[in-house]
């Protein structure tokens, strides 16, 4: 099962792709909640290369790795990346305007209920946007 999300960022097309690229920048807004941070990252954005994310609780309680390995990159349009679990993560960027949008699906995992994946993921744009037009 696909989940799809979606937002609109009042940036530039440059600025969008800096910002959700660039480690110092992931670690401003890769988390769900104001509960959790993500303390580490790095990403090596070209075919075979690695994104990893560390997302962790604030409190210290619980911390994981999000890792995917890139299979397609359009610069400026188009990422894809298969996580550790095999589930794929696609992500589009499109300029409208002085918006870009955003659209992100991502295959299902079976552990926690769609719905709640969802929200978590929609959490985790939102904070994007709120990050760039900060």
């Amino acid at each position: 099962m696909e989940i799809t999300v979606e937002t609109k960022v009042k940036a530039s097309m440059t600025d969008v792709w800096k910002k959700w690229n660039e480690p110092e920048h992931i670690k401003h807004w890769y988390h769900a909640s104001d509960d959790w941070h993500a303390p580490k990252a790095s990403n090596d954005l070209q075919l075979n290369g690695k994104l990893v994310v560390t997302m962790a609780a604030k409190d210290n309680s619980v911390e994981f790795d999000l890792i995917g390995n890139y299979t397609k990159i359009t610069e400026q349009a188009y990422i894809e990346y298969v996580l550790e679990d095999g589930r794929v993560v696609k992500i589009v960027f499109e300029q409208e305007g002085d918006h870009v949008k955003i659209i992100e699906t991502f295959d299902a995992e079976t552990e926690n209920p769609p719905e709640m994946q969802k929200l978590g993921w929609q959490a985790i744009l939102t904070n994007f946007k709120k990050y760039v037009e900060s």
